[in-house]
């Protein structure tokens, strides 16, 4: 067992823990920049803070310094990710800690962007700034996951989420309310933090869902609705269509019926024609790929029975929520059933974590 110690003191973590904060309230809203938090400190004491703006842009190492009304020169940064170096929409963020004087720099992580990755480091000690990298490095990898997996695989982190009644069904006719205002408060915190919602039409025409962010004053980072819809099936009086806005709603097709393409084209929806397998059906793995190549960073999937198995026998989710109410559900004419708690159980027990909210009781699956 390895004895060795960090060269970090009890303040350096405690600067980095903030600044990690700071990255994870604005995590999810900053579109395809990293969510990133820092802190500067001169004499043990906090001057200013930062993180990265809504949309990905200032950074929040320029952020950090023009809040700060302080002389910055001989301070120290503490930054949960490797600044930037490069010209793009922003100068470069080691430009901006060079002319100011900054006299130390703390990262967690390197930052997996060729562009960036380790050639900070080296731009910082040229300039003969002190700079320490590994700082709650193991928090960090952890907060940076999906940016990891976006950058690596070219694809969005994929959560999936389910709510099921205590007799294991996901619909009924006659009983439409499953979970507690609690558990669905949580919903909306997952909305909030994706930036795209994947359903079937399906689901759509059984359900009539919104698909919004409904915690207050959020309104606005509600997700992009993605809608599965191979033969264009989707009802056109339903709410999602009749609130098309703004490119807000996007739709897989493989369909010929002109008039209501020209329906929805019209409206707004960006139809995108997917061709199908040999097996008719959608290659979830190219929408995938097509998603991340329009924007969509982080997916939540709140679909059906069907598509949520697909998901699961694929291993595509990166999380998976499953909300199981503490009572049971009356089936009525027509029900569904979750399915898919044995591939749960076979595949993925061993990364569960476990709690109660309200009166449900929250599963994760982090897989």
């Amino acid at each position: 067992m390895s004895t060795k110690k960090d060269s970090f003191t009890s303040k350096d973590k405690k600067f980095m823990k903030l600044a990690l904060d700071l990255a994870r309230v604005r995590k999810g809203l900053t579109g395809d920049n990293p969510s990133v938090g820092c802190v500067i400190v001169k004499k043990d004491k906090i001057i200013s803070i930062g993180q990265t703006g809504y949309g990905g842009r200032p950074h929040a190492e320029h952020n950090a310094i023009s809040n700060c009304f302080e002389e910055l020169k001989d301070s120290k940064m503490y930054i949960t990710l490797e600044p930037c170096n490069h010209y793009g929409k922003t100068p470069p963020c080691t430009k901006n800690i060079v002319k100011n004087k900054i006299s130390e720099v703390y990262y967690s992580i390197d930052d997996i962007d060729p562009k960036v990755k380790g050639k900070s480091y080296s731009i910082l000690k040229e300039n003969n700034i002190n700079v320490k990298k590994g700082l709650l490095k193991k928090e960090a990898l952890n907060l940076y996951k999906s940016y990891y997996i976006n950058r690596k695989k070219q694809l969005p982190y994929i959560i999936g989420k389910i709510a099921l009644s205590k007799n294991k069904i996901i619909y009924s006719d006659i009983s439409k309310k499953i979970t507690s205002k609690t558990s669905d408060k949580l919903t909306h915190y997952l909305r909030l933090k994706c930036d795209g919602i994947l359903i079937t039409s399906k689901t759509l025409n059984t359900d009539n869902p919104k698909l919004d962010c409904r915690l207050d004053g959020y309104m606005k980072f509600s997700p992009k609705r993605i809608i599965l819809d191979k033969n264009l099936r989707i009802d056109l009086k339903s709410y999602i269509v009749k609130s098309i806005k703004n490119e807000n709603t996007i739709i897989f097709h493989n369909s010929n019926n002109r008039n209501k393409k020209s329906f929805l084209i019209k409206k707004g929806a960006i139809l995108i024609n997917q061709p199908t397998n040999k097996y008719k059906n959608f290659d979830l793995k190219k929408i995938l790929k097509k998603l991340y190549m329009i924007g969509v960073k982080n997916l939540l999937v709140e679909g059906g029975d069907k598509l949520t198995k697909s998901f699961l026998q694929k291993r595509m989710f990166n999380e998976f929520y499953m909300f199981k109410s503490s009572k049971n559900l009356l089936k009525g004419n027509k029900y569904v059933n979750f399915t898919s708690s044995g591939i749960l159980d076979t595949k993925y027990d061993k990364y569960k974590i476990n709690f109660k909210l309200a009166t449900d009781k929250i599963r994760i699956y982090k897989i």
